[in-house]
């Protein structure tokens, strides 16, 4: 056993294992079934949510068919658009780490954090167009239509800002968690030298925030009649 623990080769180099692991093989399996661990528990967290919308659309059809025309089809368009370049860039990040090519994977993290930051920026004029007129749910909401009773308008914007909120926070969490990584990258951290794994797990959890949208968008804005 002593003898395998000199045969370890030092943190921070190509290679390295950690002793509570055997091998490389089975740290990196180890790390990427963290990970995977912890997107199905947001999956979970996420379908009690997507469950809740499929019982209220059914109940509701006709209604949410003609409130869900009030969102903004092209800035959530403009936004799917922005969420699948930014998952495109991560994986070329990935791809970039693992041959150690150090600018060109700072720089498609850049990209993929610009293309983050934009699609808050537009979420937030989204949300303000709402809460402008008065369609945040709470005490003090307000519906001008009369043909569509107040009561199913108020459950589709309750669901629309828990769950398109929810995502941007795991937006949110993604661009601190790229920031981070770029940092260390640029400052050749020991602990994230040479070692493609971090941003891998990185691009796991972005190309997760990115199939969420993929979900969210259709069912707000694409609404089938």
């Amino acid at each position: 056993m002593a003898a395998h623990a000199t045969e370890r080769i030092p943190v921070g180099e190509a290679g390295a294992v950690f002793e509570q692991f055997e091998d490389i093989e089975q740290q990196n399996e180890t790390y990427i079934l963290g990970m995977w661990s912890f997107l199905v528990t947001e999956v979970m967290f996420f379908g009690a949510l997507f469950l809740m919308y499929t019982i209220y659309r059914w109940k509701y059809q006709n209604y949410w068919y003609a409130i869900h025309k009030d969102l903004n089809i092209t800035l959530g368009a403009t936004n799917t658009v922005i969420l699948l370049a930014s998952s495109f860039s991560v994986a070329l990040a990935v791809y970039y780490m693992q041959r150690h090519d150090k600018w060109k994977t700072l720089a498609c993290l850049g990209f993929t954090n610009l293309c983050a930051f934009g699609f808050l920026v537009i979420k937030f004029f989204e949300y303000k167009a709402k809460i402008d007129h008065g369609l945040l749910p709470t005490l003090g909401f307000k519906w001008h239509n009369p043909d569509i009773p107040a009561g199913p308008a108020e459950l589709f914007y309750s669901l629309y800002f828990s769950m398109t909120g929810l995502h941007g926070i795991h937006v949110i969490l993604g661009i601190v968690v790229c920031t981070t990584l770029m940092i260390m990258i640029a400052r050749d951290a020991k602990i994230i030298r040479r070692d493609y794994i971090p941003v891998e797990l990185f691009g796991l959890y972005w190309h997760f925030v990115d199939l969420v949208w993929i979900f969210l968008f259709p069912l707000f804005y694409l609404m089938p009649k």
